[in-house]
């Protein structure tokens, strides 16, 4: 049972990371705010990640996976029934902070048990692209639950019912037998990892990687709704909505299917780091294009080929990282790199919805913000080859 429990912290962990992004075309309008204020709401979510994935790891470390586990999904679920009755912008901040401390715990949970329960922990990498198919899986059916919901019933009842999705897995959470924990961030050790080579460049990548990610999850939909709305000006608006909450399901089927495929390579956790580079390159040509993207077909076939882009770029990362150190400082090298990755998730999506703003440009123009990132992503991965 341990294993589904891993698998279900990572699926909400997807839940959480793409909600904003699913709600965006109707919270926007709900809470009266524009596309800076969103990203606002954004960068809180993320910074409060960043702090708690941290402190979370202290905590597993003690007290193990099971409470850690329960209190995540029982957190989250708490914050997205919130979030589906506030009506102003400060009621919906508070929330979206304490979203961060209940996703970054299923994330502790889950990334750091994948490795040790799956595939005998013998293959890292394979066992955080397998399992991180769970994180897809989360990102994909959240757009879909509410673009299906958002057309039957009101805004409240569609997201209470993400909201008893995420608690439902606590069951399970509470009486699942555990390993012993590896997890957490433990300070001492910390110290020395700060100096490593390695450490230091898987969390530079996965600032690139989770700022590219974190982008996508939120800002797609919105990227979705200006193709369609130009291309299509007469089309009824729900209809635009619901197509362009859908798309953000297209990037995470692909996602998906790309880190199944990744997971059955079994050079992967030797190879990761072209396969990694190779991704990154891909990504930055795909995003080019939908820039300048004006055809909805072509939209969407663009957002399904990023999510297969992206796919084994964060479970490789964290795999072949894990497999350069011994099990004992898992938790404290997760730790380090998340935490580190998580400021790009507070800074470019931010700086995305900024840019948004400035006079003649727009969410689709401003992803051009991200092409400098998929290059750096692919020059560290070649560099973590050799460290």
């Amino acid at each position: 049972m341990e294993k589904i429990v891993a698998l279900l912290c990572v699926f909400g962990l997807g839940m959480c990371f793409s909600l904003l992004g699913s709600i965006s075309v109707k919270l926007i309008p709900r809470l009266r705010i524009d596309e800076g204020k969103f990203g606002s709401l954004i960068s809180a979510f993320m910074f409060s990640c960043l702090i708690a994935s941290l402190v979370v790891g202290v905590i597993t470390d003690k007290i193990g996976y099971r409470p850690v586990a329960a209190f995540g999904f029982i957190l989250t679920a708490a914050c997205i029934f919130l979030i589906a009755h506030g009506k102003t912008y400060k009621e919906v901040l508070l929330p979206c902070l304490l979203l961060g401390l209940g996703a970054m715990a299923l994330n502790t949970a889950g990334n750091t048990l994948i490795p040790v329960v799956l595939f005998d922990g013998e293959n890292p990498a394979a066992a955080s692209n397998f399992g991180n198919v769970f994180f897809g899986l989360g990102l994909f059916l959240t757009p879909l639950l509410v673009s299906f919901f958002f057309r039957r019933t009101t805004y409240e009842k569609t997201i209470s019912v993400l909201a008893v999705i995420m608690l439902l897995p606590a069951i399970l959470a509470v009486f699942a037998t555990y390993p012993a924990s590896q997890a957490g961030f433990a300070v001492s050790d910390a110290f020395a990892l700060l100096a490593n080579p390695a450490v230091i460049i898987a969390a530079l990548m996965l600032f690139c990687y989770i700022s590219l990610e974190t982008s996508f999850s939120n800002w797609l939909p919105s990227f979705g709704k200006a193709v369609i709305s130009r291309a299509r000006p007469h089309e009824d608006i729900e209809h635009v909505d619901a197509s362009a909450q859908q798309m953000l399901s297209a990037f995470a089927i692909a996602m998906m299917v790309g880190r199944l495929i990744a997971s059955q390579i079994s050079i992967i956790t030797e190879y990761g780091s072209w396969f990694i580079a190779g991704a990154a390159v891909i990504s930055a040509v795909i995003i080019l294009a939908m820039t300048v993207c004006k055809h909805v077909s072509l939209a969407w076939i663009l957002a399904a080929l990023a999510g297969f882009a992206f796919a084994p770029c964060f479970p490789t990362t964290v795999g072949i990282t894990f497999a350069k150190f011994e099990l004992a400082v898992y938790g404290s090298v997760f730790g380090i790199i998340f935490a580190v990755g998580l400021l790009g998730a507070v800074i470019i999506p931010k700086a995305i919805g900024n840019m948004a703003m400035a006079k003649g440009s727009s969410v689709q123009k401003s992803f051009m913000l991200l092409v400098p990132v998929c290059i750096v992503l692919a020059l560290l991965a070649l560099v973590l080859g050799i460290v």
